[in-house]
């Protein structure tokens, strides 16, 4: 998780305010490399299609101080196509083709003095701004290339600086090749980074393995010692051969059920008395 910065302390300060610099550094370098490549795309376009091609937003490079100081040379102004000859006032600067006989042909920026009717239409009276007299003819708004809303400064060095060899070689080829080798070496670090996270998690997975098996081997030490002791305290059980005896039950007598003799048995049954049968018993006794 990363960690929020801190801008308290005079470190803070200066850290925002560097970071602050390079962002906007960046942004207008930006914005200034989009102009450009719209600058030279649209005067390649404007070289091939001749005066038939009207781009809506247009760049062009100040080459003369007839509008110094406001627009000096070197500036970039950036004029914007108008539909309507009614959006042009008195005090704008306008980009236009001239029709002048001194400079017939040529695109001119200069600033509108007077709009005026013409037999062609609505035109509009120039002058530079360092210029003692104004332009010879006025410009026409079919020859309006469109009205300067902003200029940028000294932008026009760095244009006709990239148009040179060695201009093209240091602000385009070399920065080019630097991004590639940062990103290259960007690469193998990330490589190296990623080499050593997988090392770390490979001795991760040792240690962690060599510690269950540590583990594994403690545990059965205790279970061999507990075994050993239980061995010690514990007699031996004593084991004796036993005779198998069969034991044969004898038969149980079988038991009758005394008979019931009826009245007419009962009768006929000889009497025994006690007397009769110790007499007999004597007897035999005496014979013997």
């Amino acid at each position: 998780m990363k960690s929020k910065e801190n801008y308290s302390g005079f470190k803070g300060i200066l850290k925002l305010i560097t970071s602050i610099i390079s962002w906007t550094t960046l942004v207008i370098l930006i914005l200034v490399a989009l102009f450009l490549a719209y600058y030279t795309i649209s005067t390649r376009i404007y070289e091939s299609k001749g005066e038939k091609y009207e781009p809506i937003i247009s760049l062009y490079t100040i080459v003369s101080g007839s509008m110094e100081p406001n627009i000096k040379i070197y500036d970039v102004v950036v004029a914007v196509k108008v539909n309507s000859p009614k959006s042009i006032k008195v005090g704008d600067v306008i980009t236009f083709k001239s029709t002048s006989n001194i400079s017939k042909g040529m695109i001119i920026t200069h600033r509108v003095t007077d709009v005026v009717e013409t037999s062609k239409g609505v035109a509009y009276k120039t002058k530079g701004d360092n210029n003692v007299s104004p332009d010879t003819a006025p410009a026409e708004f079919n020859n309006v290339i469109g009205k300067v809303v902003f200029r940028i400064p000294a932008l026009g060095r760095v244009q006709s600086f990239l148009g040179t060899q060695g201009g093209w070689l240091i602000v385009i080829v070399i920065p080019a090749l630097f991004i590639i080798i940062s990103d290259i070496l960007k690469i193998f670090k990330l490589s190296e980074v990623k080499n050593k996270v997988e090392k770390i998690e490979a001795d991760k997975k040792r240690i962690r393995k060599e510690k269950i098996e540590r583990e594994n081997l403690r545990k059965d030490d205790i279970k061999k010692r507990l075994r050993l002791e239980k061995s010690l305290y514990e007699p031996d059980p004593i084991i004796t051969n036993k005779m198998m005896r069969m034991v044969v039950a004898e038969k149980a007598p079988t038991t009758t059920k005394p008979k019931v003799l009826s009245r007419s048995a009962t009768r006929n049954k000889p009497k025994y008395n006690q007397n009769n049968s110790y007499r007999k018993s004597k007897k035999k006794k005496n014979k013997r």
